[in-house]
This record gives structure tokens, sequence and C-alpha cells, in this order.
């Protein structure tokens, strides 16, 4: 018999393998639990079609063990069930986590809050929310990527909400943080199209929508809002701008989750880094936008807010086609239909790129020992997985977990997974890293790279996803060779 132990708050969690059993023993019923202990314990056990007894006592006498003692909450897994994932040996082969909450079932689903702030005037902020009771849990911030909103994060509230304090935030001129007003003054007829006036409205004459602007509201918005260091984990453009406003605020975030981040944005020089270079471009992104660059933008925008166009560049990011991108679709399309929406486009695409680079913000995160955590899909077509690999080779330490099948968006493609991860990450942390990361069997093991199968249960079937972590041990080049079929020396250099 294999007895594996785990700890979860005040809960004590053990599991005996036996040929037949699989029993998973909580903790002494005169011990106190929360009611998110019992939570987890009952959903483990329906997870994994678990029978609930009143105590141990007959397990004691069968086995001779001195594990129990006393009363036990106890229950017993159905070995048929769940053989395949265990070998004749009693070796686990395939790793099954937590699905999400299903609330038919009478899982506890938590609620989420769809909430405004007046940031600056003419441009209220949307953000969501979830957890607010979890008054002493560690705060999370979620930025999306470029094109989407909050919404994009529905799964991670509603999960992630039951034990954490969590918000997340629309960019303004992304998901419902649309201005509120024609930025600009139209002459004659009101144009139906916001933004494409004769001069620019006094609240709008430095409005820029650009890195700088969103990183300044991410800073306004945990200063006034959440108003405590917080965990932000950014996707692809979020996880730039997360990038950026940790090495700038250090002091208001305990630590990044960067997932699938882009290392570019923008186009132009900026204007405070390469002054010289920023005057040959005239439009740096601001109101009214010329005339020249209207008739451009009248033909693009047509194109890229055709609903045939969002729903191909949503088979591109999503590796596994049978992902339902019904919501995501619906909130993009609205999104495009707002009358600044072209216009907002416009300044995001000729707006100047940030003051730092995606390297200089990855330095500056490292220099003020901000924790960052690489969770990226490795059947992006966008980000490739080389991209995690330069920032892995950057900051070694950081943990790298590589997951498919999955793309450009794991967090709602494999929610089960990248959850299952962000909760074992800042466990990790609070821990002052006492408890190990997820998937590596001990603090001291987290130098080693480490290949995990996993299971989950969606909508009643098993799906199953490969997890590839890489230590602090990791070499750049030997992951670079892995796509190029290098054969490498014992140093981790190619061999000539």
């Amino acid at each position: 018999m294999e007895i594996l132990s785990c700890h979860s708050g005040l809960c004590r969690h053990s599991i005996l393998q036996q040929r037949s059993l699989c029993c998973i023993v909580f903790k002494p019923s005169h011990m106190r639990s929360s009611p998110l202990d019992h939570f987890r314990s009952n959903k483990f056990c329906r997870s994994q079609h678990c029978l609930t007894i009143g105590g141990f006592k007959g397990l004691q006498q069968n086995s001779g063990s001195s594990l129990v003692g006393g009363t036990y909450n106890s229950y017993i897994l159905d070995r048929e069930e769940g053989a395949r994932s265990i070998t004749d040996t009693g070796k686990v082969r395939e790793i099954l986590i937590p699905g999400l909450p299903d609330e038919s079932k009478g899982e506890y689903v938590a609620p989420i809050s769809s909430c405004f702030w007046e940031w600056k005037p003419k441009l209220n902020v949307h953000y969501e929310k979830s957890g607010s009771e979890n008054v002493n849990s560690p705060p999370i911030l979620f930025l999306p990527g470029f094109g989407v909103g909050s919404f994009h994060y529905e799964k991670q509230l509603k999960d992630l909400g039951r034990d954490f304090r969590a918000w997340a935030l629309d960019f303004l001129g992304q998901g419902l943080s649309m201005p509120s007003d024609d930025p600009t003054l139209q002459s004659g007829e009101e144009d139906l199209v916001w933004g494409f006036g004769d001069e620019a409205q006094p609240w709008a004459k430095e409005l820029v929508y650009s890195m700088d602007l969103w990183r300044d509201q991410v800073r306004s918005f945990i200063e006034e809002v959440i108003k405590e260091p917080v965990y932000i984990v950014g996707n692809s453009l979020g996880g730039y701008v997360a990038l950026y406003f940790a090495a700038r605020n250090p002091h208001l975030v305990k630590g990044v989750t960067l997932l699938n981040a882009t290392p570019f944005w923008g186009f132009l020089p900026n204007p405070i880094k390469s002054p010289r270079l920023s005057r040959i471009f005239p439009m740096p992104g601001t109101f009214p936008i010329p005339a020249p660059v209207r008739k451009m933008t009248e033909l693009v925008w047509q194109k890229i807010s055709d609903p045939d166009s969002i729903t191909e560049v949503l088979k591109q990011v999503y590796a596994d086609h049978s992902t339902n991108v019904d919501g995501v679709f619906s909130r993009i399309l609205e999104t495009t239909k707002h009358p600044a929406a072209a216009a907002v486009f416009t300044s995001i695409m000729f707006a100047p790129q940030s003051q730092l680079s995606f390297d200089e913000a990855l330095s500056g995160c490292r220099a003020n020992n901000i924790p960052i955590c690489l969770v990226y899909g490795k059947d992006d077509p966008w980000v490739k997985p080389i991209w995690g690999a330069q920032v892995k080779r950057r900051v070694p330490e950081a943990p790298y977990y590589e997951i498919s099948p999955a793309g450009h968006c794991p967090h709602d493609e494999v929610p089960e997974v990248v959850n299952f991860l962000l909760r074992g990450w800042i466990t990790s942390l609070e821990s002052k890293g006492s408890v190990a990361l997820p998937l590596v069997d001990s603090p001291e093991s987290a130098a080693l790279d480490v290949f995990k199968e996993l299971e989950f249960v969606r909508e009643g079937l098993r799906k199953p996803v490969n997890v590839q972590f890489y230590g602090s041990n990791f070499s750049f080049w030997k992951r670079f060779g892995s796509y190029l079929n290098l054969p490498f020396q014992g140093n981790g250099l190619p061999s000539k």
C-alpha cells in the first residue's frame, strides 16, 4: 500500500492506494474547517466517483494502519473507474486535476460582478470581480489580450474567485471600456463614426490609446480600487502590459504570470525614448484622425471587423477547435459596433512604442525581485514556444509550464490546467517556498525538468493534456535545438 499526503489550508489529506481501493482521508472531525475545505473535498470525490462513509474504523481494523485515529470524514474511490490512471505497481501515470465548478451539479461557483470605474472624464473603465468575501486571500488582477476584455477570464473568476479575490480589467479602448463621447468635434451633420471630426475635444487632446496609457490605467486601478499589491496575470498584450507595469511599479506587484505574452507592441518610436526619430512621424495616435489615415482605416477596419474575419482569427488561436468560442465571438463583435471602435483601433495602430521594451521590462522585474511564472500554450501560431523559452533563459528561476494541446489563449482553452497551475504557484509563493510548485515533487526538485500527463473532467468526459515543466537548470540551447532536432553535448551546447 502506498500513502500519498498533501495539505490544503487546515485540511490534511492522505491517499491510500491499494489494489482495489484508493481511499482519501481528510482531517479529523475535531479540527475546524471552512466551507471551502468541505467544498474542495466534495468536489474531488464527485470528480473521482468517491463514496462517502461515516468513519474509517473499518479500514483501520482491516489494514492495521496506524494512520487513522479517532473519527474522520473519509471517502473511498472506486478503482474500476480510476484504474487506467494507476499502473499495476501503484504508480500514477496520469494526474487527474479538478475540473471547473459545475453549478448545475450543486458545486459552488463564485459570482461575478460587472462594474464601472470613472478614471478620467469620458473615460470609464469596465471591470469584473469575484471573491470579495475572501478578505484574507491574495488578490489577483487579470489583464486581457488585444481585442477582448474581462469576459475572456470568466472561467478564472468563477473558479479562482472561490479561493482568492479576483479582478479582470478592460483596457481603455477594449471591451466595454470605450469612450462615452466622441473624442472629436464634428462640423455640419454629426458623423456616426466617432473620432474622425475636425478637432479634438478638450478632454481628448492628449489622449493616445497606447501601452503607456494602459500602464497608467492599471496603476490607478490598483491604487484606487484594489488598494493593495496584487498578483498580475496577463495574456498576449496583457502580458506585456503586466510586465511593463511591474517593472515601473514593483511596490504594487506580488508576482506576474505571463500567458503567451507578446514580446513586442507598437510600430512608431517613443517620443521620450527617441525624440528625434519620433518627429519624423507626425501622427502619434492622437485625435482627430487625419483624413489620409481615415481613408486607409475605413478599408482596413471593414475587413478586420467582418464576422468571418473574427471567426478565422479565433480558429487560428485556439488549438482545440472543439472549444466553445461563441461567447468570445459575440463579445468581440459587440465591441466592433461601438461608434468609436474604428478610431480607437487607428489610435492603437499609430501609437508610439512603450518607454520600455519587453526585454527592458523583464530586466526591471528581475532587478526588483518580482516573481515571474510562465504558462504558455505550445500550439500558439503567433507567440510560438520559442518566445517563452527566451523569457525562461533570461529568468531561469521562473517556473515555465508548456501546455499541449493549447494555443494563444490557454486560460480559455484549458482553464482547468491554467487555474490549477495559478493556484499552486500562488500557494507556493505565499508559503515562502515551503510548498512545492505545481507538478514538482518537492521544492528541492524545482531545478529539474518534468513531463506530466494530466486529465480533467469536462462535460462528463475525461480530457487529456500534456504539461512540460522546465526547472531552473533550463538550457535555452537544448530547448531551441528541440525545434531543429539538433544533438547536444552534456553541457547543453550544440555538438559540432
